[in-house]
């Protein structure tokens, strides 16, 4: 496995080589013994159960007959493809207490190759090179400041002997960045910063001095953002690396840029010399965003004949709902179109290559929130598209959620929880009944099949939830996407037609890919609900899901007959204890939840089946055993850190309050809806 091979990878149909199966991340493979033909006949050939039991968002690669593939908490799983058999699991034995700066999960999305060593990026921030036969560690480098809320999920990516890492962390205040390391030592060798840092400071080059132009007030002093947690692609005969940037940080722009601007390198596709890091062009798809609106999202290369001559091009739904094709020679707009219902801008301006904004999108009556679509889990996540070049076809994981936003009233950034500068006590869903009927009908998903050059929708398949997997598309002319419903599904890549399903027992969000070993075609999967929108969404991210978490390697091909075990019966859950005290602990209790604790428990403390959902938990019983959890620290090694830096032991006891009422709101629904029947 070494630059030519990967280079190459296109022409190898049997492996799978990198993240994206080839360096223009399409996600395609050009097996074509599982079609529309024998699908019928698809079966499950191995399972492997992880164990670990959060977010599974990993595409593994097959390597010559390897899968090397990983898991939540940054692990890694070397399996037998043909069989499944456990080769070898590393485990680079991350910190339980990191897992509270991690945003969306402790999720991983994958290793790179190379020489005989794969490369893992780890949630607290390292770098670490492992021996591919044994699984011993050759190499670590910490790439972040541990002492501030990075972390990585990312997979890392190989291009001429060097490995490329980004990292996340804008939610809570950090300033991203892209590095390079020499894949042999380990050794840095160059950092492209996305956002400008102190101008009291030399600039790291003259783009950021530039870029520092289109900001206003501090920035610096909360990081700014800007975090390079996913997408990567390039091309070897240009010579380019394509990076996708983040969002602000905090969120809103009117604290992070008072004044203003655009904030650059924020939310844009930028091209740089993968030799040196040199920035050659960028695209801003959200000049000053201050919605979560990042341009993270699936990057795809392709060459696509517009008007009549042979373009090369980048292409991209990122989460503002725009679908944007880019000549990725110079970075030159050729056409962008929403790709989902929006409303913060109403289309991009051909010429400048700007939205047109909604002024009233920008939230900005400070005591009156506004409705916005998408929200910040956006139209399309982090879940990879595909292309075929076969159909000529685009295949988008895309989803409708929308979001209020207001400012945050005295805001100021604390040591734990999100530091976004938005009021999040005013985007909890309401509970009344016809209210909540009513938004939970807006939210949905849906797998998307759309021309890039005509730019319109030539099929679409709706699904009842918005959080749905990544897609893989292949030369049988078949389009895999995993979804909440707990089903891996194949489609007629032509017209949507739904050809077969298998039962995973749990959402999947991770993408499918495929490969073959002796003479045989397989499509894996790593299934595990889990992610942004299972961890926040409450009731939200239990429409129409799964909401239990089983972790798994999933291989099927012709002929398969493995069987996954039954399902184990579902436990009882206990009476709540009664409703406590005055409504003023109450709704002391919902503020303080809802500003550090929904982030991982769910809105409304409804839980989705990743975390606990506090309001089954025994321990809303105690308020020594709550206080000895939420102040004392008790669980960190499983997550849960203390929170007494941002709250008082009475502030936690209030939380307790507030569960411990949504429990018996949830009992007395319960009764309602038998006494309705």
């Amino acid at each position: 496995m070494d630059s030519a091979r990967l280079v190459a990878a296109d022409s190898d149909s049997r492996n799978w080589l990198s993240y994206g199966r080839t360096y223009s991340e399409q996600r395609f493979s050009p097996l074509a013994k599982i079609d529309k033909t024998s699908i019928k006949d698809l079966g499950l050939a191995w399972f492997l159960d992880l164990d670990t039991h959060r977010g599974q968002e990993a595409t593994p690669l097959v390597i010559d007959g390897v899968m090397y593939s990983t898991s939540a908490w940054s692990k890694i799983q070397a399996l037998d493809a043909a069989t499944g058999k456990l080769l070898w699991q590393f485990d680079p034995k991350v910190p339980g207490e990191t897992g509270v700066k991690a945003c969306c999960d402790t999720v991983n999305r994958g290793v790179a190759a190379n020489r005989g060593k794969l490369f893992l990026g780890t949630l607290d921030g390292r770098l670490i090179a492992i021996d591919a036969v044994t699984g011993k560690e050759i190499w670590s480098v910490v790439t972040v400041d541990q002492s501030k809320p990075y972390t990585i999920t990312g997979a890392p990516r190989v291009i001429k002997d060097k490995v490329l890492i980004g990292n996340g962390g804008a939610e809570f205040g950090v300033r991203g960045y892209i590095s390079a390391y020499d894949t042999e030592t380990g050794k840095q060798l160059w950092r492209f910063y996305t956002v400008p840092g102190d101008p009291s400071l030399p600039f790291e080059s003259k783009e950021l001095e530039a870029a520092a132009k289109t900001w206003k007030g501090e920035w610096w002093k909360s990081g700014g953002g800007g975090t390079v947690w996913d997408a990567m692609a390039y091309d070897p005969e240009l010579d380019l690396l394509y990076i996708g940037t983040g969002n602000g940080s905090p969120w809103n722009q009117k604290i992070r840029s008072p004044g203003g601007g655009d904030n650059l390198f924020l939310s844009s596709i930028v091209a740089l010399r993968p030799d040196t890091g040199e920035y050659v062009w960028h695209y801003q798809t959200t000049p000053g965003e201050t919605w979560d609106y990042t341009a993270t999202q699936h990057i795809i290369l392709a060459d696509l004949t517009l008007d009549g001559r042979k373009r090369k091009v980048l292409m991209q739904a990122p989460k503002n709902g725009f679908f944007y094709v880019l000549d990725r020679t110079d970075g030159k707009l050729i056409s962008a179109q929403p790709y989902a219902t929006i409303n913060w801008a109403s289309s991009v301006d051909l010429a400048t290559g700007r939205p047109i904004e909604n002024p009233e999108a920008r939230y900005p009556d400070p005591a009156q929130p506004s409705l916005v679509m998408p929200g910040p889990l956006g139209a399309h996540n982090w879940h990879p598209m595909s292309f075929s070049p076969l159909t000529g076809l685009v295949y988008i994981p895309a989803q409708e959620t929308g979001y209020a936003y207001m400012d945050a009233a005295k805001y100021e950034p604390r040591a734990l929880g999100f530091n976004v500068g938005t009021d999040m006590t005013v985007a909890t869903m309401p509970q009344d009944a016809p209210t909540k009927s009513a938004m939970l009908a807006g939210v949905r998903g849906y797998l998307q099949a759309r021309d890039p050059v005509t730019q319109k929708v030539i099929w679409s398949v709706a699904h009842e939830s918005s959080w749905n997997g990544g897609v893989l598309s292949t030369a049988g002319d078949l389009v895999f996407q995993g979804n909440a419903m707990g089903e891996l599904v194949a489609y007629d890549a032509r017209n949507g037609e739904k050809l077969w399903s298998f039962p995973a027992q749990t959402g999947v969000v991770a993408p499918p890919m495929s490969y073959e070993v002796n003479g045989e075609q397989y499509i894996a999967v790593v299934a595990g609900w889990g992610g942004a929108m299972p961890l926040t969404g409450g009731d939200a991210a239990r429409k129409g899901a799964i909401n239990e978490n089983r972790s798994r390697v999933l291989a099927f091909k012709i002929g398969g007959s493995s069987e996954l075990p039954a399902l184990p019966a579902p436990g009882n859950i206990g009476a709540p204890p009664p409703r406590m005290k005055e409504a003023a602990s109450v709704a002391a209790g919902k503020n303080t939840y809802l500003r550090f604790c929904a982030v991982c428990h769910g809105d409304a403390a409804i839980g989705s089946g990743v975390t606990p959902d506090l309001r089954h938990s025994p321990i809303i019983q105690s308020a020594d055993a709550w206080k000895a959890i939420v102040i004392d620290g008790n669980r960190k090694d499983r997550g849960m850190v203390s929170f007494m830096p941002v709250m008082s032991a009475a502030e936690a006891e209030n939380v307790r309050v507030y569960v411990i009422d949504r429990a018996n709101d949830e009992r007395d629904e319960a009764v309602a809806a038998q006494t309705a029947h």
